[in-house]
């Protein structure tokens, strides 16, 4: 299967995604004729691997965020074409180190590249995707899209050594769960927008509404999958439903879980998570009493506060078309747990 082949535009089943990728249809049909050239290699494992992660799917949101982002500032260049290939060679090559540490076997509901090629070999796949983004960032030759980007690959890796250190410790406060996610995923969301500002040379205060608004769009966006981890069907999740349960990541779900339960139930928390001692019947009554709790109900409400202060950001662009769409994909994010 040739890289060509399996680069796709999104899913148009969902309505507020349908609209935006209309409004950058041909923006978004250069950024994945950019992805395929940058993914070119004389060494074969390295195309054949990346064909694997991009014809499991995935919506391009983040590339998304990018074209729309430009546009909505008024940008008529390309520079924000290859910016958006960019975000997406760093969201893929996260997604391949990440499912080589939590060990994952399904990736959007198909073998992940690590089941599949072994892990040496995602991982070295996933350092040549952050090269490639890295030269992507100096060919458009702004020092400030460097430092914005750039940044924001760092604060991932941050983040994600951060979730490696609350890992199955219930002591883990909410604050710092949420300092988890702004990291691991708010970060790129926000770096996205904001670098459509930048080729547009907008103001320093349109810069910053669009990175306000990436990074709530990015919370809400992962509040809802860790609750989905809980009770999604496991097609429309796209990856084991329980992996958190069984890797014994710290998320809200459980926190609101454990922190509302009895001696009894909280034993059971502290022998699953602290412990990692699972089993067979332990992720069921994990999810009885996650719903017991209302767990998946506090995390949903808490991704809504975040979509609608998203949207909130976005006070000081004027109405259109660019900006309807981008409020209906944070109202978008919240509707997957429904």
């Amino acid at each position: 299967m040739s890289v060509a082949a399996t680069v796709l535009i999104p899913d148009h089943g969902e309505d507020a995604l349908a609209s935006l990728v209309a409004l950058v249809r041909d923006d978004l049909h250069a950024c994945n004729r950019t992805i395929v050239a940058n993914m070119d290699s004389p060494v074969a494992l390295i195309p054949q691997l990346a064909a694997h992660i991009v014809a499991a799917g995935g919506k391009r949101l983040r590339p998304l965020l990018t074209l729309a982002s430009a546009r909505m500032c008024g940008y008529a260049g390309n520079r924000h074409i290859a910016l958006a290939a960019c975000v997406e060679f760093i969201h893929t090559a996260t997604l391949l180190h990440d499912d080589v540490v939590d060990e994952s076997v399904l990736r959007r509901g198909l073998a992940s590249a690590n089941a599949v090629f072994g892990n040496k070999a995602s991982v070295l796949v996933g350092d040549f995707l952050f090269a490639r983004a890295f030269q992507l960032m100096v060919s458009d030759g702004s020092l400030r899209v460097l430092e914005i980007l750039s940044g924001a690959a760092a604060t991932i890796a941050e983040g994600e050594v951060l979730q490696l250190q609350t890992q199955n410790d219930l002591t883990t406060s909410e604050e710092r769960y949420l300092d988890v996610i702004r990291g691991k995923t708010a970060a790129l969301f926000a770096s996205a927008c904001q670098v459509g500002a930048v080729v547009a040379a907008r103001p320093a205060e349109e810069e910053q509404a669009l990175a306000d608004y990436g990074t709530r769009l990015g919370m809400a966006f992962q509040l809802v999958d860790d609750a989905l981890d809980y009770a999604a069907d496991e097609a429309l999740l796209g990856k084991t439903v329980g992996d958190d349960f069984r890797e014994g990541k710290i998320t809200l779900p459980v926190l609101v879980a454990y922190a509302a339960g009895d001696e009894e139930q909280r034993r059971f928390w502290r022998r699953t998570i602290e412990a990692s001692e699972q089993g067979e019947s332990d992720l069921d009554h994990a999810m009885r009493l996650i719903t017991q709790s209302g767990a998946i109900e506090a995390t949903i409400a808490r991704a809504g506060a975040f979509a609608r202060d998203a949207k909130a950001a976005l006070a000081c662009f004027p109405d259109s078309g660019f900006r309807r769409s981008l409020f209906a994909v944070a109202d978008y994010t919240v509707s997957r747990a429904r």
